[in-house]
């Protein structure tokens, strides 16, 4: 499986991860709330955690114990996101 861009394998490949940094906090959710509508839409929804300016994603299929092409294509979708 190819990594997307800006994204690495973490967990002996069990899940796709990335930080992000924004300019603040209000930056950093407004981000947030792009990326969840998209999840809504896919129905499939990340993990992450927000502290200030930065998010941390972390990308899984629970029920297939890893990374699937849901997980590749929802970090493409973030990444498209962060291109605006």
């Amino acid at each position: 499986m190819e990594t997307p861009d800006g994204w690495m394998l973490e967990d002996g490949g069990k899940a796709l991860i990335r930080r992000v940094n924004f300019k603040d906090f209000s930056e950093a959710f407004g981000f947030l709330s792009r990326v969840a509508l998209h999840a809504e839409k896919v129905d499939h929804h990340p993990e992450f955690t927000s502290v200030w300016n930065r998010v941390d994603f972390r990308l899984t299929s629970h029920d297939a114990g890893g990374v699937t092409d849901r997980d590749t294509k929802l970090a493409e979708a973030i990444n498209a996101l962060l291109r605006g």
